[in-house]
């Protein structure tokens, strides 16, 4: 286990692009925490750890954004996900065949479907509303 705590969003990203340079093709990285938590600035920092340049947004309404020439980067949001068949309609399934990187925001809403050896990322608002705390579990390698 990895814990961090970050005092800006600034500080997220760098947190997560030190963390995108460790992770190879085919990882499925879960985020947990809640409505403003920083999962999206974290992967903001994980797109850029792995040379992806393109600007990084929150998948709320299309479910998937699809980042790096060659799909290098799967950012998923299953927020709105509540059956296996909302979760098929996704493409989900099909990316974990890719050997993209899969970063899955509210991945509590799909526990059942995430592979073993899958990273977990929890962000937890500190004691102001700037810190977070940032715990990483399953990754193989440290930052």
């Amino acid at each position: 286990m990895q814990k961090w705590t970050s005092y800006s969003y600034e500080q997220t990203v760098a947190l997560g692009e030190q963390f995108g340079k460790t992770l190879r093709g085919g990882t499925v990285v879960a985020f947990y925490g809640g409505m403003g938590a920083g999962k999206t600035a974290f992967i903001t920092g994980i797109a850029r750890g792995m040379g992806i340049t393109h600007a990084v947004s929150s998948p709320t309404f299309s479910i998937v954004q699809v980042y790096g020439k060659h799909a290098e980067l799967c950012h998923f949001d299953m927020y709105r996900v509540e059956t296996w068949d909302d979760l098929e309609t996704t493409g989900f399934f099909e990316y974990l065949e890719s050997g993209s990187v899969l970063c899955v925001e509210w991945s509590e809403n799909i526990e059942n479907a995430l592979p073993e050896n899958t990273v977990r990322v929890t962000l937890e608002r500190g004691d102001a509303d700037n810190v977070r705390i940032i715990t990483v579990t399953g990754a193989k390698e440290n930052l």
